[in-house]
């Protein structure tokens, strides 16, 4: 099983493939971010996110999506510019035939660390040994976005094939 994990943004878009493996474990597949320059119109960047995000979904074949919800800031511009690169997401991941599932970001450091209250270093080390890697994944939206799709996985396997929300 595949899973791709996205922490959503316009200007910097973390993506995650990870792989659950026969044996239970967990494999990283492929991560980073889309970027987008801020000199742009937002039209441009919102189509930039689309077309490459869909790429990706092409080269790696995800059988699942998971997005991090939107955490309110006290920025309302900054969360509306969020939503609307969110939005792009949801329907590249939607046209893609993906199902999508939505997680909350303390769902997401409570299925990492154990603890809905985490910090970042703390999640990126979670997700380094839960993957295995040598080093932390970097940069920080790549491994929250790991982070996003091993929780998705957690979610499957731990309720019995039923996918929870």
């Amino acid at each position: 099983m595949r899973a791709l994990g996205i922490d959503p943004g316009t200007a910097t878009i973390g993506y995650g493939f990870v792989d659950e493996l026969a044996d239970g474990s967990l494999q990283a597949v492929a991560y980073g971010v889309i970027t987008t320059p801020s000199s742009s119109p937002m039209v441009e960047r919102l189509m930039m996110i689309h077309e490459q995000l869909t790429e990706l979904v092409l080269r790696y074949e995800p059988d699942r999506a998971a997005v991090e919800e939107l955490f309110f800031a006290r920025n309302v511009t900054t969360a509306i510019t969020v939503a609307q690169g969110r939005g792009v997401i949801l329907l590249a991941l939607a046209q893609a035939g993906l199902p999508v599932y939505e997680y909350k970001p303390n769902a997401i450091k409570q299925a990492i660390s154990g603890y809905g209250g985490a910090k970042k270093p703390q999640m990126q080390e979670m997700t380094r040994i839960l993957l295995g890697l040598e080093k932390r994944p970097r940069p920080d939206d790549a491994a929250d976005a790991l982070a996003v799709a091993i929780t998705d996985l957690h979610s499957m396997r731990y309720s019995g094939g039923i996918d929870l929300i």
